[in-house]
């Protein structure tokens, strides 16, 4: 039971002097609305000296001191902490018969106290942070009642007065706490005077504005740093809440000495102060988001192409497919393998912009239908349409070859090589070669043109501005084909 005692006398210990370290009154200077207090006192009780202490973990410190010129006291002798240990108030009328403090040195040495009483000062939490006292050199009776009551009260002046520091204190260190996180928080405060046309900046205003933005005191000053283009927009919203009391809004570009064209953000309303009003405001920086919306647009505008594109593409397919299909199930089968291979430059174009795909991505969609192709070259970025004829010409070449050519059998294979002509040659060329090797039986032209030739043949040359040559050598098939060499490397 005595441990668990001593633990809570420990931790309200702890919280008395957190409290009292709140009020960040401990080694101030004097101030006279406490000296006022001391004086008063003493002159009330007609006693020499009168304090305003603050007991501390080892000392007493003197806040205001009248009658005395020592600013604190070792805390293992002062009267005061038996105020605070006690929570009350105590007196004690003379020291010389008091056991606790006959053998004190503040009473055997100077300033030989006979006589003391001390009342608590209590924070609202109810810790006592310290003790108004009086103290006399010569022995005398307790206050009475009123007396007492009369101490309390000025104890309870001195907390206001604390109080009122404190909560002065708290709302500066808020204030700078919040002017600290306006500065990183890319948020820029103003203030306009509608009379006065007076503009007050707070906040990230630099950052936003330039970094003379003191110079812009003015709303017409801030004008000329809004983009030309934008500055009727501006004045229009601001004129209209100025004559109408509505709130304000608008986005408009600046002209940032250091940073170039931003977009910005402004938003305001009215706040009114007795008989005034002003325009109280933000700006953002709002330059990403319009970016994302540009960016956004113009990606909506070429998936709009390209799904028109791609309707074209594959209504072309059915229509053509139809006609040079055998029967009801070649044509369902000739439709899926090339709408398979649409899919495939869909996938390649998903998996990166939209707009340009890898062709190392399209052989691996190629090589995962078709495992038996082997494929090798340099990495490169083709646009949509490129990549679409690309995955079109593979798919007929390796369909073809599953028919009739090295991937019917099961020792067959495939090897397609690239390469671009070096940048410093004139009329550079893009060379793929197509090699089937492993098949069976004697390796000859088809009887007739297919549709699937014809699409081989539209695609390269039609599509892709090159040209392509089909031999039917006895090891298999080779696919040689060259276009201008338009695309860069990944």
């Amino acid at each position: 039971m005595a441990v668990s005692n001593q633990r809570q006398d420990d931790m309200r210990e702890q919280e008395r002097l957190e409290t009292l370290r709140e009020y960040r009154l401990l080694d101030t200077s004097p101030e006279q609305a406490f000296d006022r207090v001391t004086a008063l006192v003493a002159d009330l009780f007609d006693v020499p000296i009168a304090l305003v202490v603050l007991v501390d973990d080892r000392r007493q410190w003197f806040k205001s001191v009248h009658g005395l010129d020592v600013p604190e006291t070792p805390r293992d002798i002062s009267f005061c902490q038996h105020v605070v240990v006690e929570e009350r108030p105590v007196v004690v009328s003379n020291a010389l018969e008091d056991p606790r403090f006959r053998d004190n040195p503040l009473v055997r040495d100077d300033p030989h106290i006979r006589f003391y009483a001390g009342v608590p000062l209590r924070a609202p939490n109810d810790a006592v942070i310290g003790t108004l006292c009086i103290i006399d050199r010569k022995a005398r009776e307790a206050p009475d009642a009123r007396g007492m009551q009369r101490l309390e009260d000025f104890a309870a002046i001195v907390m206001a007065e604390a109080e009122l520091r404190r909560t002065a204190f708290q709302r500066d260190e808020t204030r700078h706490m919040l002017e600290r996180a306006l500065d990183f928080s890319s948020v820029a405060i103003w203030q306009l005077d509608p009379d006065k046309r007076g503009l007050k900046w707070r906040g990230a205003t630099a950052e936003l504005w330039g970094g003379d933005y003191e110079r812009l005191t003015t709303a017409d000053a801030a004008m000329e740093r809004i983009h030309p283009d934008d500055r009727d927009k501006v004045r229009a919203a601001l004129d209209d809440a100025i004559g109408n009391g509505v709130p304000y809004s608008s986005d408009f570009r600046v002209l940032h000495p250091d940073r170039g064209v931003r977009w910005l953000a402004g938003r305001a309303d009215w706040d009114v102060r007795s008989n005034e009003a002003v325009l109280t405001g933000i700006n953002i920086d709002i330059t990403e988001q319009k970016s994302r919306q540009e960016n956004a647009n113009l990606l909506m505008r070429e998936l709009h192409h390209r799904m028109r594109n791609l309707f074209a593409t594959v209504g072309a397919i059915i229509s053509l497919t139809r006609h040079n299909s055998r029967d009801v199930e070649d044509y369902v089968d000739r439709i899926s393998s090339r709408l398979d291979a649409l899919n495939r430059a869909q996938n390649v174009l998903l998996g990166a912009n939209f707009l340009t795909g890898s062709i190392h991505a399209l052989l691996r969609e190629v090589e995962a239908a078709f495992p038996r192709i082997r494929w090798e070259g340099p990495d490169l970025l083709l646009p949509e349409n490129a990549l679409v004829s690309m995955a079109l010409l593979f798919n007929e070449l390796a369909t073809n070859a599953v028919k009739h050519g090295a991937l019917s059998t099961e020792h067959g294979r495939v090897d397609v090589q690239w390469s671009q002509d070096d940048e410093n040659v004139e009329q550079r060329q893009f060379r793929l070669r197509w090699t089937e090797t492993g098949g069976e039986g004697e390796v000859i032209p088809p009887e007739r043109t297919s549709f699937g030739t014809l699409l081989m043949e539209r695609s390269v040359r039609n599509n892709l501005g090159g040209t392509i040559e089909r031999r039917w050598e006895p090891t298999g098939l080779v696919c040689e084909i060259s276009l201008p060499a338009r695309w860069q490397e990944a």
